[in-house]
């Protein structure tokens, strides 16, 4: 007997009953990205390793423990993609599309990290990203907070996410920060948790979301980020806030808020909930300005947020914000029962030519009536479009109420339709 085949650990299958809310909230999300004038760019699953240890950086846990990464026949190093916002920035250098213009693009698709798979977090995992070039003023980063802040009400939890904010300056003011920083933690290095130990020499700042509660507890004597800022920086964030204040969005300081990737400058934001457990961030983002440059491309400022797509989901159905109406996966059912089976299936197709957003699903493979109700009656459609001998006869269609408390009736077409109408 062949072995039996199984997904990969941290691979995830999902499942019919469960892309119904997928397609839900993948359609609100081209709703709001239409809305706002962004654009879909679609890149490739696999790109150059060097791709994302120049843009990431080498000394990221994403790099250093995470890629997949693998030699192709040709002897050339590949990664899956481990996060989208390299490759939609090499895609728009290689094609021309940033140079002294602005662009507004936005994807959607999976990513590949190899880290301990636990609920909401696997190994593929779907995110989605929206990203804006060539705009430098903090308008363009508010749109972004504002945009997301929008998502969060078509999707009915605004009242559960709460976002944090702050600003890490140019390269300059975060190196004299990196000093200070160091100098001040190199007082209690033999206090600090391994990673941290191995970061004080590597990356830092990323020391500062550091979940030992020991090496947290010596962070709150630390050398602050906000008072190593330049001028430009400063005016940047203080006009960011102001119309985040007019625009009533809610947000809190979080001067330790770094984030995970090395590209990121100046404003940086995460939305969190508390519906998530100890990994409570829904989407994060930032302003990457030298990003462009780092991967060969003419200076250009960006900013952008991403969020997974399993997470928002996840908690979207514990909250149970999924909408009824959006898991009925079929609107009418149509059982043909007897030596109907040609004029059935003719029919079905009339119906959805006349009626393009109608879900109709025709119950095929046997000739039990019983049996055939019994499907409808599963698939959750509303009502069953009976079609026996009697009404192909007298070209009608039955209609049976499946959710509903009204009489059974033997309509003509045109009546049919009005009824299917009301679905």
């Amino acid at each position: 007997m062949a072995k039996k085949l199984q997904a990969i650990r941290g691979m995830n299958d999902i499942l019919p009953a469960e892309s119904s809310s997928w397609q839900y909230v993948e359609q609100i999300i081209r709703q709001l990205q239409a809305a706002y004038g962004y654009h879909e760019i679609r890149t490739p699953i696999v790109e150059s390793t060097d791709l994302f240890k120049r843009s990431i950086g080498e000394v990221t846990d994403i790099v250093e423990k995470e890629m997949y990464t693998f030699e192709d026949r040709n002897g050339d190093s590949l990664t899956l993609r481990p996060e989208g916002t390299a490759s939609c920035v090499r895609a728009a250098i290689e094609h021309g599309l940033i140079f002294n213009q602005i662009q507004r693009m936005w994807y959607m698709g999976p990513m590949f990290r190899h880290e301990r798979p636990q609920k909401g977090r696997y190994r593929q995992f779907h995110q989605l990203g929206v990203e804006a070039f060539g705009m430098q003023g903090p308008d363009i980063d508010a749109e972004l907070i504002i945009m997301t802040a929008r998502l969060w009400k078509m999707l009915g939890i605004d009242g559960v996410v709460r976002l944090e904010i702050n600003s890490l300056g140019t390269t300059e003011s975060r190196a004299r920060y990196r000093e200070a920083l160091v100098e001040y933690l190199n007082q209690y290095k033999d206090q600090l948790d391994e990673d941290s130990v191995r970061r004080l020499s590597s990356n830092p700042l990323r020391i500062l979301d550091s979940k030992d509660s020991q090496t947290q507890a010596i962070l709150k004597g630390a050398p602050v980020l906000m008072e190593f800022l330049d001028e430009t920086s400063k005016v940047h964030f203080d006009q960011l806030l102001a119309i985040l204040d007019q625009a009533k969005i809610g947000y809190q300081i979080n001067p330790k808020l770094v984030r995970g990737l090395d590209y990121y400058c100046d404003t940086v934001f995460e939305w969190i909930t508390d519906e998530l457990g100890a990994q409570g961030t829904v989407c994060a983002g930032g302003r990457y300005d030298g990003l462009v440059t780092q991967l060969g491309g003419k200076p250009s400022p960006a900013v952008g947020f991403a969020m997974g797509m399993e997470r928002l989901i996840l908690m979207l159905e514990s909250l149970n914000k999924i909408p009824a109406a959006a898991k009925q996966q079929v609107d009418a059912a149509l059982l043909g029962v007897g030596d109907v089976t040609g004029y059935s299936l003719m029919v079905a197709e009339q119906i959805r030519s006349a009626l393009p957003g109608l879900r109709l699903q025709s119950q095929c493979g046997s000739n039990s009536f019983k049996s055939l109700m019994k499907r409808a009656d599963k698939s959750g459609a509303a009502v069953a479009l009976i079609i026996g001998e009697s009404e192909q006869e007298q070209q009608q269609v039955t209609i049976k109420w499946l959710r509903e408390d009204k009489p059974q009736q033997t309509l003509g077409f045109d009546q049919l339709i009005t009824e299917l109408k009301a679905l």
